[in-house]
């Protein structure tokens, strides 16, 4: 196993991660990386397990193993917090981020898609991800939101510079992502600000009034940093995963045409094909704890204060829990995978995110039944949690 080597910030490793992957699960499931000091864990039931025991697996100390500190931090980022101050943050939310908010976007959302794709009919190609997919999230989070129309280019722009990287840096630490999440901060707080003294019908206003009973008894709502950083992360995560998910639909289905022949003509196909979508090519297939105490797993103990990262995206792919894992197929009858995320962080946002993948692959087949992308061309993007197209040549 001395040849075995894998991290989430080398170049070549990210094209085609799944052989390593497999590897991974059959020789090494518990794997360390010297390099950056970090053990992986690629198995899907030990990677459930993680999720589950989140006392020992913390995400207090964050979630990407190249910004992890060596204590917990103190935010209000939701997916860096550990109970009861995830519990009390996520109920408080939940009371603004409802079912009703989302699914009352539906007919929006339509309009969105239109607005975005119906321009390019009849055109030679256009770039999926940066005219369509990267756009379409922002914007229904910035209507969600209440964000003013003016705005939301500027927005889109910020959240791409927190993903920012460059070469001979680790991962997204540097200064154009660290002053991108300080810019993205500024604006919210005057968002918030702006609803004190006038409130409206919007998610701002809702989050901002959002009130809980805490465990002494008190009223409890959202400080103005929790405020802030729970939407940062709304916007980030909601932005960079979706715009990366719709990107790996239509690459996936123009190399499955008889399966995209099925969804044209049938739509109700596509909340499962969306599913597999999301099994088969994550967009999302890295995400890091810290441990706690020592643990075992697979026979290997796990020293407490290490860095472990939860390789999704391998999970995905693991033979012990899916029947031919790398086939792609939008029939396959499955109960579970961890694409975003389970036990107390699954994603609060995945109603969203389930509902911007459908309606956009649905309105992207009622326009072109079938199409071609330009892989010669297309732009990879990658941080250490992401993992997509950045720009994606598409042609009827």
């Amino acid at each position: 196993m001395s040849d075995l080597y894998w991290d989430p910030f080398t170049p070549e490793l990210r094209n085609d991660p799944y052989p390593l992957w497999k590897r991974m699960r059959d020789e090494a499931p518990v794997w360390h990386n010297d390099r950056y000091d970090f053990w992986a864990l690629t198995r899907f039931h030990d990677i459930e397990q993680a999720h589950k025991d989140y006392a020992t697996f913390s995400s207090a100390y964050g979630t990407t193993v190249e910004t992890m500190a060596p204590e917990p931090v103190e935010t209000g980022m939701i997916i860096w917090t550990d109970p009861p101050k995830h519990t009390r943050l996520r109920n408080l939310v939940s009371r603004a981020f409802t079912a009703r908010r989302v699914s009352a976007l539906e007919e929006r959302m339509r309009e969105v898609c239109g607005e975005l794709l119906d321009p390019h009919l009849g055109e030679e190609s256009f770039d999926y991800v940066q005219d369509f997919s990267a756009v379409l999230p922002p914007t229904m989070i910035s209507t969600l939101l209440g964000v003013p129309e003016q705005d939301r280019e500027y927005l889109r722009g910020v959240v791409d510079d927190i993903f920012h990287i460059e070469e001979g840096a680790v991962g997204m630490v540097n200064d154009v992502a660290t002053k991108a999440l300080a810019d993205m901060n500024q604006y919210l707080a005057g968002q918030f600000d702006d609803r004190k003294q006038h409130p409206r019908d919007d998610m701002f206003t809702d989050l901002l009034h959002a009130e809980i009973l805490d465990e002494d008894g008190t009223t409890r709502r959202l400080t103005d940093s929790e405020l802030t950083e729970f939407v940062t992360v709304l916007f980030a995560a909601g932005t960079e995963t979706v715009a990366r998910h719709l990107g790996w639909a239509v690459d996936l289905l123009e190399r499955h045409p008889d399966q995209r022949a099925e969804l044209a003509a049938d739509p109700s196909l596509v909340p499962d094909a969306i599913e597999e979508i999301l099994r088969y090519e994550p967009p999302s297939p890295v995400n890091a704890r810290m441990v706690t105490r020592d643990v075992e797993v697979q026979g290997t103990t796990i020293p407490a204060r290490s860095k472990v990262i939860l390789v999704t995206g391998a999970a995905g792919r693991d033979e012990r829990m899916y029947p031919d894992p790398d086939v792609f197929d939008i029939h396959r009858r499955f109960d579970l995978h961890v694409t975003l995320g389970y036990g107390i962080h699954f994603c609060l946002g995945a109603a969203l995110a389930r509902m911007e993948g459908r309606i956009g692959l649905e309105e992207t087949l009622r326009r072109w039944p079938a199409w071609t992308v330009d892989r010669d061309n297309a732009v990879p993007l990658y941080t250490s949690t992401v993992r997509g197209y950045l720009k994606l040549p598409f042609a009827a």
